[in-house]
């Protein structure tokens, strides 16, 4: 049963190989058609046009080609915006200098935690409220037994 199977196997994939090697050789004779067809027109083949810009060329037709030196962009504004920005005084007042100070290196994993923190301290606080409750309960419990046991013991010496 077992080597039946492989054998259907290979012959799948022995006719899918065949129709494969079709399909590449149709492609081919196509890619070789259309080659052909282009030549058999005879039109002129259009060239991309060579931009000069930084190469002065020998040739007077490529000189036409040549592309204009590139003048320099007026930023007298811009740097006399700049300048008189650079003059105004910086008022350390208004600084904080804890933004100033290095940082230690774990704050930003103290910082992560702190959300976590949070609702583990309401947490401890809840299990202390009542681990409170339940020795007062016990407590209680405890003192009635003993009061209990006490006015029982005074009953007795009374009789």
């Amino acid at each position: 049963m077992i080597i039946l199977d492989t054998m259907e196997g290979v012959g799948a994939l022995e006719e899918e190989a065949l129709k494969r090697k079709e399909r590449l050789k149709n492609l081919k004779r196509k890619h070789t058609n259309d080659e052909t067809g282009d030549t058999s027109k005879n039109e002129p083949v259009v060239l991309p046009k060579p931009k000069f810009r930084s190469y002065k060329p020998q040739d007077e037709n490529l000189q036409k080609e040549k592309l204009q030196d590139a003048q320099p962009a007026q930023v007298e504004e811009e740097v006399k915006d700049l300048v008189e920005a650079g003059k105004e005084k910086v008022v350390l007042q208004d600084l904080d200098i804890s933004s100033l100070a290095p940082r230690k290196p774990d704050w930003d994993l103290k910082r992560d935690v702190a959300k976590k923190l949070e609702k583990l301290e309401r947490r401890t606080q809840k299990a202390i409220a009542e681990l409170i409750w339940e020795r007062l309960k016990e407590g209680n419990e405890e003192n009635l037994s003993a009061l209990v046991s006490l006015n029982a013991n005074k009953s007795t010496e009374d009789d």
